[in-house]
Parts: C-alpha cells; sequence; structure tokens
C-alpha cells in the first residue's frame, strides 16, 4: 500500500481521541475503502508520490481558474467573488453507510412533505399539540395566503438537502435541513467533473455510483407535474435565481446550463391575470415551472416582502391559481427552523407509523417550559439557536451564556454539539484531518418518488470551533458513494427526440440577457476602439513638438469626448506630458469614468449576468484582462503601457473573436453583434468628426493617423498606394461596404442583422443603402459633405440604440404579443 504520508510531517498516524476518523480506525490502520483507494494510485515515475499529490492539487486550482468557478463571499465592501475550494481527495462512503443514509434521508423527505399537507390543510398536528402552533405561525416562513391551496404538480417539495455529520461512534446524525432553495447542486456536479479525472483508475475500481440520473430524474418530475399546465405543449421550465450578486451564481449558471433550463431573474418573468410569463425579445413566453434558488420571502413584493427587488410581483398569486409548479412551493421555510428538529421523531411515528432511521441533534425548543427547565442548567456542551430567522439568516449560533432566554423563550432553541467527523485533507502539510459535514439531496422524481442523490457535497472546517460555510473560510470535497451493485451510467443524454420535441423546444431569450448581450457587444467594441485610442495618444506623445497642431487637438479632442481623458485637462498641443499623465493615470482606474478598466470592469459585468450563456474560457478571458492590465499599470509608467494595451488589443480580438464565431445565432446573439455594430459606428462616425473638424488630413501624420483608429491602414495602402487625399478616405473609410471597419461595411452589416431580430426595429432610421451619400456627391466641398455625414450617422447610431431599448427590453414593449396566451 502507498503511503500518502511519506516524507511530509502528518501528525501522529494514531487519529484524534474523542471524533471519528473517516481515513483511520482506532488503531491506526487504514479503513478499507482507502486501502482499496491508495492501491489504485499509480506511482509516479519519479517515485515522489507528495510531488505528485501536489501536482493534482494544483492542477484542480488551475481548472477552476479556468471554469471561473466562484462563490460570493459578503463582507463590508459587499459581495466579492472568491475561487471555488476544492480539496484533492473525496470523501469515501462504504455501501452499508449509504443504504443507512438513504432510507433515513429518503424517509425525512416523505415526512417533511406529509408535515407542509398538515399545515397547510387541516392543521391536525396543531390541534392536537404535536407541533407548537407558536413554531409555525410565528414564523415568517409560514405563509397564511397558501392555507387551503393545494400545490400545482401535487407536491410541495421536490428537492430537499440535508446536512448530516458523523458523531464519535460512526452514527450519522442530521444537524440541519433546507427546503426553500437548496444550494450546491451545480458545485457537487463541478466537484465530482474535476476530482474523478484526477483518480480514474480509483473511481472505476471502488465502483463510485454516478449522478446524472438525480439530475434527470428532478428535471422529469419538474415537467411530468408541468405539463397539465402547458395545453398540450412541452412545458417551459426556468430556473429562478436571485442575480449575480448571489452567493452561488456560478453554481446556479452552471446547473442551469447543464439541466438546458433558461436562467431567469425575477425582473425577466412577468404575471399576466394567474399566469406566469418570460420577457423574452419575441414577446412574452409562458412559464410552466421553476426550479427556485430564491428564497421564500423574496419572491414576492406584493404578498411576502415589500421592499424585494429580486421577486416577481404577483407569484403568489399565480401558486394561488396552481398555474405554476415550483421546486420547492414558497411556504416551506419553517421547516428549517432548528427547534423542528425536536419534534421530529414524534411527527414521524405519528404520519409514518415508524421511529426516525437517521437521529437529530439532541434538541430543547426554549417555548416549552419543561424543556427549558431541563436543560437550562447544562448549557456548557450545548449550541443556542435563533428559533426564526435574524439579520436574513435561517438561524443564527450564540454562545448560552450570551443571551436572556427568559425575555422571549420561543425565539431560542438549545441543540447539542457534536464533535464532526475527520476527513482526511491534502495540503502543504501533507496528509491532515479536517471537520466534515455532509450535504445530501433528496429529489423527487416522476410520480413523486423519492431518490437521494449518491453522493453530495462534502464541507470542511479549519479547525473544532471553525465554521464548516464557504462563507467563513469552509472547503469542499466531492463525496463518493460506492456500491457493490451496478453502478448507473445513465447520462443526461435523452431517448431520441420526435419531430413535436423538437418543435417546441426553441429557447427563449429573456429581455435581460438580450440587454446585458447588447451592451457586452457595445462595451467591448467601445475598449477595443479606446485601445487603440489610447495607444496612439501615447504614441504621439514624443514627437509631439514636430506635429501639426491640428492633429494633437483633433486626438485631444477625440479622447476626452470618447471618455479616455477626463475634461478640463490640458490638449496635446498645450501640454503632451500633463496629457499622457492623465491618460495614464485612467487607464487602469476602474473607479474613473474616463478609463478603460471602466469599460472592462463594465464588460465583466455584463458578462457575469449572462454567464450561463458563455463558454468558460471566454469568461475566464473577461475576468483577465482586466485583472492583467490593472498588474500592468501599477504603478502607471508609459513604458509598460503600451505593451500592456498591445496585449489587451490582442485579448479583445480573441473576445470578439470569441463571440462572432462560438455562439449561437439567436435572437440574443444578434443583439450582441447589433450592439458592437452600433458601437463601432458611434466610434467611427465621432473620430471622422473630430479629424475633419480640425483640416487633419491635409498632412500625412493626421492620414497615418486615421487610418489607425479605423483598423485600415493595410486596405487603405493596398487601393491608394500613392495617395493620400481626401476622396480615397473616403473611398476606404466611408463608402466601401465590403470593408468591414468603414462607415458603409459596418452599416450594411447592421441592417442584415436588425432586420433579423424579431421584430425589425431601428431600420427605417438607417440610410436605405451605403451612407447615405455617393461618390458623385462628393464633388466640390468634400470635407464639408463628410463632416455631415459622420454627424449624422452618430445621431442615426443613437436613435436606434434607444429604439432597441424601448421594444426589445423595455416591458412596456412586451405587452402586445402574449405567446400561447
Amino acid at each position: 500500500m502507498i503511503a500518502l504520508t511519506r516524507g511530509r510531517p502528518s501528525g501522529s498516524t494514531v487519529p484524534e481521541q474523542g471524533v471519528w476518523d473517516e481515513l483511520r480506525s482506532a488503531d491506526g490502520a487504514w479503513r478499507p475503502a482507502w486501502r482499496r483507494f491508495a492501491q489504485q494510485v499509480p506511482l509516479p515515475a519519479a517515485g515522489d508520490l507528495n510531488a505528485d499529490f501536489d501536482r493534482r492539487l494544483q492542477a484542480i486550482a488551475a481548472q477552476i481558474r479556468r471554469d471561473g468557478v466562484t462563490h460570493n463571499v459578503f463582507g463590508p465592501e459587499g459581495a466579492v467573488a472568491r475561487s471555488w475550494s476544492l480539496e484533492l481527495l473525496p470523501l469515501l462512503i462504504e455501501p452499508a453507510d449509504w443504504a443507512v443514509i438513504e432510507r433515513g434521508i429518503r424517509q425525512r423527505a416523505r415526512l417533511l412533505e406529509a408535515v407542509l399537507d398538515d399545515v397547510y390543510g387541516p392543521q391536525r398536528l396543531l390541534r392536537d399539540g404535536l407541533l407548537p402552533p407558536a413554531l409555525v405561525m410565528r414564523h415568517p416562513g409560514y405563509v397564511r395566503a397558501l392555507r387551503g391551496v393545494p400545490p400545482a404538480g401535487g407536491l410541495r417539495l421536490r428537492v430537499v438537502a440535508f446536512d448530516i455529520a458523523r458523531g464519535p461512534e460512526g452514527r450519522w446524525w442530521v444537524v440541519a435541513q433546507r427546503t426553500q432553495g437548496p444550494s450546491g447542486l451545480g458545485y457537487v456536479l463541478h466537484n465530482r467533473l474535476l476530482v474523478s479525472r484526477q483518480f480514474p483508475e480509483a473511481y472505476r475500481a471502488l465502483r463510485v455510483q454516478h449522478i446524472a440520473s438525480s439530475y434527470r430524474r428532478l428535471l422529469d418530475g419538474l415537467e411530468e407535474a408541468a405539463r397539465p399546465l402547458a395545453d398540450g405543449g412541452a412545458p417551459r421550465i426556468a430556473l429562478l435565481t436571485p442575480g449575480p450578486y448571489s452567493e452561488t451564481w456560478f453554481e446556479q449558471a452552471y446547473l442551469a446550463r447543464y439541466l438546458g433550463l433558461p436562467l431567469v431573474e425575477g425582473g425577466d418573468l412577468t404575471v399576466r391575470g394567474d399566469r406566469l410569463f418570460m420577457k423574452t425579445v419575441e414577446g412574452l413566453e409562458p412559464v410552466h415551472g421553476l426550479l427556485r434558488r430564491l428564497d421564500d420571502d423574496w419572491c414576492d413584493p406584493l404578498f411576502l416582502r415589500p421592499d424585494s427587488t429580486l421577486g416577481v410581483p404577483g407569484l403568489l398569486q399565480v401558486a394561488r391559481a396552481g398555474r405554476v409548479v415550483m421546486a420547492n412551493a414558497i411556504g416551506s421555510a419553517f421547516l428549517e427552523s432548528p427547534a423542528l428538529q425536536g419534534f421530529l421523531p414524534g411527527l414521524a411515528q405519528t404520519l409514518t407509523g415508524r421511529a426516525l432511521e437517521l437521529p437529530s441533534l439532541p434538541t430543547w425548543w426554549c417555548g416549552e417550559a419543561a424543556a427549558w427547565d431541563d436543560v437550562r442548567e447544562q448549557l456548557d456542551d450545548k449550541l443556542l439557536r435563533s428559533t426564526f430567522p435574524r439579520a436574513g439568516r435561517t438561524s443564527q449560533v450564540h454562545e448560552p451564556t450570551a443571551v436572556d432566554v427568559g425575555f422571549d423563550p420561543d425565539a431560542w432553541t438549545v441543540q447539542g454539539r457534536l464533535r464532526f467527523s475527520r476527513a482526511p485533507i491534502w495540503g502543504a502539510d501533507g496528509l491532515v484531518s479536517r471537520p466534515a459535514m455532509l450535504r445530501v439531496y433528496a429529489i423527487a422524481g416522476p410520480g413523486g418518488h423519492w431518490q437521494v442523490l449518491p453522493g453530495g457535497m462534502t464541507r470542511v472546517a479549519q479547525g473544532e470551533d471553525a465554521s464548516v460555510s464557504m462563507q467563513r473560510g469552509g472547503t469542499s470535497l466531492d463525496t463518493w458513494v460506492m456500491t457493490d451493485g451496478e453502478v448507473d451510467t445513465f447520462s443526461m443524454l435523452r431517448p431520441p427526440l420526435r419531430v413535436q420535441d423538437i418543435a417546441g423546444r426553441s429557447r427563449p431569450v429573456s429581455s435581460r440577457t438580450a440587454e446585458n448581450l447588447f451592451w457586452l457587444g457595445r462595451y467591448t467594441e467601445r475598449t477595443e476602439h479606446l485601445v487603440r485610442l489610447a495607444r496612439q495618444v501615447l504614441a504621439l506623445v514624443p514627437q509631439a513638438t514636430n506635429l501639426p497642431r491640428p492633429l494633437l487637438e483633433a486626438v485631444s479632442a477625440l479622447s476626452v469626448r470618447l471618455s479616455l481623458a477626463p475634461w478640463g485637462v490640458p490638449t496635446l498641443a498645450q501640454s503632451a506630458p500633463r496629457f499622457e499623465r492623465a491618460i495614464l493615470a485612467g487607464l487602469a482606474d476602474a473607479s474613473a469614468g474616463f478609463s478603460i478598466a471602466f469599460d472592462l470592469q463594465a464588460i465583466e459585468r455584463a458578462a457575469l449576468s449572462v454567464r450561463e450563456r458563455l463558454p468558460a474560457e471566454q469568461w475566464t478571458l473577461v475576468r483577465t484582462m482586466k485583472e492583467a492590465l490593472a498588474e500592468a499599470l501599477t504603478p502607471p509608467r508609459a513604458d509598460a503601457a503600451l505593451p500592456a494595451l498591445d496585449r489587451l488589443g490582442l485579448e479583445l480580438s480573441a473576445l470578439t473573436g470569441a463571440q462572432t464565431d462560438r455562439m449561437t445565432r439567436d435572437a440574443g446573439w444578434r443583439l450582441l453583434t447589433i450592439g458592437r455594430l452600433l458601437e463601432r459606428l458611434l466610434g467611427l462616425s465621432a473620430t471622422l468628426e473630430a479629424f475633419l473638424a480640425q483640416g487633419v488630413l491635409a498632412s500625412p501624420d493626421g492620414v497615418d493617423a486615421l487610418l489607425d483608429l479605423f483598423d485600415s491602414t493595410i486596405t487603405f495602402r493596398a487601393r491608394h498606394q500613392r495617395h493620400d487625399d481626401l476622396l480615397a478616405l473616403a473611398d476606404v473609410l466611408v463608402l466601401d461596404d465590403t470593408n468591414p471597419r468603414s462607415l458603409a461595411g459596418t452599416l450594411r452589416r447592421l441592417r442584415t442583422e436588425l432586420g433579423k431580430l424579431p421584430t425589425p426595429t431601428g431600420l427605417d432610421r438607417l440610410p436605405a443603402r451605403g451612407v447615405g451619400l455617393q461618390l458623385d456627391e462628393l464633388e466640390g466641398d468634400i470635407a464639408g459633405r463628410l463632416l455631415e455625414r459622420a454627424r449624422a450617422l452618430h445621431a442615426t447610431a443613437l436613435a436606434v440604440a434607444e429604439d432597441i431599448g424601448q421594444h426589445c427590453f423595455s416591458p412596456a414593449g412586451l405587452t402586445a404579443s402574449v405567446a400561447g396566451a
């Protein structure tokens, strides 16, 4: 057997006393599963297994960075995206252990569904005193408006997460349960993908059960329940997210992509009558089911939390009408109260006739005088938890001595402490053990049959008293459930589709998604143009004294107009060094409105909002551009700025290429392209106007500068080798519709893309052909006519952008057409 700790300090070979060690038995011998795991780890050619494990751990971290896997951590400065933390070694669970967990979790899922049925139905449990009314009626998660309302599809719960931990004697205990919008399913998928690739031999040899079928059953169950609401068509299911500043935004986007569901925020949805619709660029599309990751109280500002900007006004009305299936239904939040754990054993006997397979932590609700009297003198080894949500959290932990329980006994619950089992972690000090807690998921599939996902998300803390929460420094493990039977090789691929299935599977583009894609295109193009302008400014500074003053004034005015330089700064002609310092100071300052960094940050914000539509490498490129520029320009120096801008120009070209060639040509992509073309029309027309207004184009330096900003030097020199006159420039930069960087070429593509929108918008504002100016019209005052046309096209681009905003993104523009109503 390979000794993983060879050559590294790893502490005592004897496990820690008073806790269960997942790796070693009490005598220090490795447990059977870990012996089999170690036998499948190939010894590297150099024989240094420690270095090999370090390399594997680094590979996981690098892949996480490439995939952009993050979680948002909240602090005084708001949400900060941090890379997801995943350990190298999995948690191994033997088949016998899993059988116990599976039976217990399935039983608890059915029990919680029965409790909800009673509380929102006959309320026998409350009348018979089996469940104290104060625990339900006082809890803000109990929604009185849903009393007597059967849930659409027949189930209130479809996904339930249970946090479980193994105690010192090896028994599994339920620590908490999550019923509103259980998080982590996306991270579970990604963790499995990364860790199984590091140990493929062990993954196969240990017969680790696959997890894909659980996700398929979740989707099948939702679609089965929602099908009666779709009037014979294919039901539309969406994943409802709080948005990009949610703690687990990445995994919500990842899960939506894996399941093939549109990722929607509350603003993407609207209620008409008693039905739910998605606002899309094609009109209103009905939504029949929601996989909900938005907690109950935020879901509807009309009926629940009035200050919520995340929810859908009227969603509760749709639920009461039975017109939308939700996983999970609104109204289950009171089940998350820690006090409920103390009553579940009795509820299980009453509702199922059987004792709980998995025990809860010892729990005393202080609202029961007898329970409080029984435990109040024995609090040293216990925790005090809030019965009801406080400060936005489901439950908070307090030291018993810090709270006056007697002031409001109902508000407090005492729970026993559990010393969690220790999972093996590979780190800088070799193999160490950390406290671990496992989150497992019960999923209701077709027919309402419950299945437990064979695995889950294991989280570990840094020490005994540290939190296992990822918000507070915890880290995650993949969870391998081994089987003695058949390994489920199911994949998310479905049986062959029928023609009618294909016809009903067009994926709508929500108005919010379309708007973010539109601005992603605009900011990408804007940044490209500013990079070219910034490079030109920095190249002109050393030779400013030898250049024509009109050129310096034109470039300065353009820099201010396009927000590359602040208003009021002396021009290049007045003081080239001061103008250069102003440009350098703003380049990497995202807080300044006149910086490339500001635009890169805007690209990142827009891309974050459409994360589920972007390939991982495109998202990685978006994130790294801003970081690389800031690093290169700290402190800002001219000698570092030009290489940094050159590199950024290449990265932006790669990003534009990915947008052009690696995205589906749906309405969202079309609006991204339109945004880019409109921004190009704005930038090119403003550039031409600035140079013409200053009379710059009479000099070779002015011509060269304009060709560079239009990115058309090669095209121009190939066609007009010995001519730098204004008519030649007009031919290539204005009238040539085969040049993608000319005004005519930009307009030709813009007409094409606008015409392919579901509802063509803004076409009537564009010239019917070319730029609205023919070659024979340039006889005489060429500069005057070109200047007039540049100003007109700039105004046209702004007007078309306004039209698109009103017709494609504004809710008022979406009320006329209600698809399927």
